[in-house]
């Protein structure tokens, strides 16, 4: 790929459904240019889809965050059970670095997000943790 198709896969992705003209006045290209190169990108594999994003893929979870976890001694395949045994626990990621685990948390409110907190850290083994709310999202897979 070179700089040309990154600039047009950018432009695809801030808006799928952007016409041909559109995407050749926007990168400078004549249509015929963009065509082709979308479909090269596809037949290669670069471009494997399109998608679309809907009001209830946002809406599920209003209070998202990322929560680091620091895990004392060899407690980590227990404690990773147990997170994975929380309804509010939407993805849980072994890590290198400072944190040995970090969990994606999903919940209705900040009351109930608060709860799932405190349950994670009274687990037995866990040494200390970090939280970041998400507060929107730029770009999902």
């Amino acid at each position: 790929m070179d700089e040309t198709d990154n600039r047009l896969i950018a432009a695809l992705r801030h808006d799928a459904r952007a016409s041909l003209s559109d995407l050749s006045i926007r990168l400078g290209l004549s249509r015929t240019t963009v065509r082709s190169r979308i479909e090269k990108l596809q037949a290669r594999g670069d471009i494997l889809g399109f998608t679309v994003v809907v009001r209830a893929d946002t809406a599920r979870d209003p209070v998202r965050g990322l929560m680091m976890i620091a895990i004392e001694g060899r407690g980590t395949e227990r404690i990773i059970r147990q997170l994975q045994g929380m309804v509010e626990i939407r993805a849980v990621h072994s890590t290198n670095g400072r944190w040995d685990v970090i969990v994606e948390i999903g919940t209705d409110t900040l009351e109930q997000f608060d709860s799932v907190l405190f349950r994670i850290r009274k687990l037995d083994g866990v040494v200390a943790s970090e939280t970041s709310l998400l507060l929107s999202t730029r770009k999902s897979a």
